[in-house]
């Protein structure tokens, strides 16, 4: 039997983590095989130090679809599959991979995965968590600087430069895709165990 694939997308600083770890506590991190699209950014060649700062990694051609939708039919066909690891203070990826198996339930979170049809089509189920802009904004700050080893400025500048342009452009219209929109993200307790429910539906079939 094919697995279910879930998705759950969401601006930046939305909640998707959580969400997807409510997932996975509540259906059973040995039945789920998690991948993050963050995982899957394009290695890029950097001319010098600074030429990250002036990337858009907010656009979808930053990141590896191709790959990605490979790993998907792969798990699909219940193959392991070897996901890249996204240094996000190199801005690079890291030469080891990490080994993920085929399990009932592929659950994959990101903020473009409904962007791409091919990607999008490959999804059984999909989850957009929908957070007001300033609560995402502080989430960011406090993620990229805690986390990444950013300054504070640079968070807002890569914000105001192309985070938001390309959550107008792409992530928030990707919402009409969605099969539910979870208001709040983790925070929403009923909608997370409605989409629980759901998940044990689509498992029983």
């Amino acid at each position: 039997m094919h697995p279910v694939i879930l998705g759950v997308a969401g601006g930046t600083g939305s909640g998707k983590t959580t969400v997807a770890r409510a997932v996975l506590d509540a259906v059973g991190h040995d039945r789920i095989a998690f991948l993050a699209q963050d995982s899957y950014y394009c290695d890029q060649e950097w001319a010098s130090p600074e030429e990250p700062q002036h990337f858009n990694f907010d656009h979808p051609d930053a990141f590896d679809h191709r790959l990605l939708i490979r790993h998907l039919r792969q798990l699909k066909r219940q193959e392991a599959v070897e996901v890249p690891v996204y240094d996000f203070v190199e801005h690079r990826r890291k030469p080891e991979t990490v080994r993920v198996g085929p399990q009932p339930v592929v659950l994959l979170e990101g903020i473009l995965i409904f962007v791409e049809p091919e990607l999008r089509n490959l999804l059984d189920f999909k989850i957009y968590v929908d957070t007001a802009a300033d609560v995402r904004l502080m989430r960011r700050l406090h993620r990229d600087i805690s986390e990444r080893g950013r300054t504070m400025e640079s968070v807002l500048e890569q914000y105001q430069e192309t985070v938001r342009p390309m959550h107008l452009e792409f992530v928030e219209p990707s919402k009409r895709w969605a099969n539910i929109i979870i208001p709040e993200g983790g925070e929403n307790r009923a909608a997370l165990e409605m989409v629980v429910a759901r998940v044990e539906q689509l498992l029983a079939r």
